[in-house]
């Protein structure tokens, strides 16, 4: 399974893709950051976010998307800026009829390093342990969009294919 992995920012998008399955090594595909400029129209700052989502997935082609779910913060200017590049990136794979599944910050931290309150030098080691890497993956809105690409072939894999499971068995009439 292919998976890309999106760390939601209006400054810094971080983009990453992995290919794997459960207990299997997996392979680094691609890694990187979609960037807008801080002083630019919020508009403007929202099409360049999507224009590079889309030519991410144009070049990747992942089977799935996960996209980091946003969590309140103090900061309400930063939560809304997280939520409207989360949104483009579900937009955009949406329009793709690719499935997005949605990973809180705590979930993938416990999927990669076994603790759900690790901090950014943590995960950063995990992913590049995980993908065999000979660096840290940089900046930091890059690793974690790795980490939850990780975090979802370990984990939203198998979910999605109960669901698929669930939904075939209500459609023959057969009860869960």
């Amino acid at each position: 399974m292919r998976v890309m992995g999106v760390d939601p920012g209006l400054t810094r998008c971080g983009l990453g893709a992995v290919e794997g399955r459960p207990g299997a090594p997996l392979s680094l595909v691609a890694v990187g950051v979609v960037r807008t400029a801080a002083g630019d129209e919020l508009g403007a700052r929202l099409v360049g976010i999507e224009a590079g989502i889309e030519q991410w997935l144009d070049d990747v082609r992942p089977d799935a998307v996960a996209v980091e779910r946003v969590f309140a913060q103090h900061n309400v200017r930063t939560v809304m800026g997280t939520a409207q590049a989360a949104g483009i990136a579900v937009l955009c794979a949406a329009r793709r009829g690719l499935p997005v599944a949605l990973h809180t910050p705590s979930e993938v931290k416990a999927a990669i390093t076994g603790s759900g309150t690790a901090d950014k030098k943590q995960i950063g080691a995990m992913v590049t342990r995980l993908l065999r890497l000979s660096e840290m993956p940089r900046p930091a809105d890059a690793a974690d969009a790795l980490a939850l690409a990780i975090c979802h072939v370990w984990r939203g894999g198998a979910q999605h294919r109960l669901a698929e499971a669930v939904a075939r068995a209500s459609r023959k009439g057969v009860r869960p």
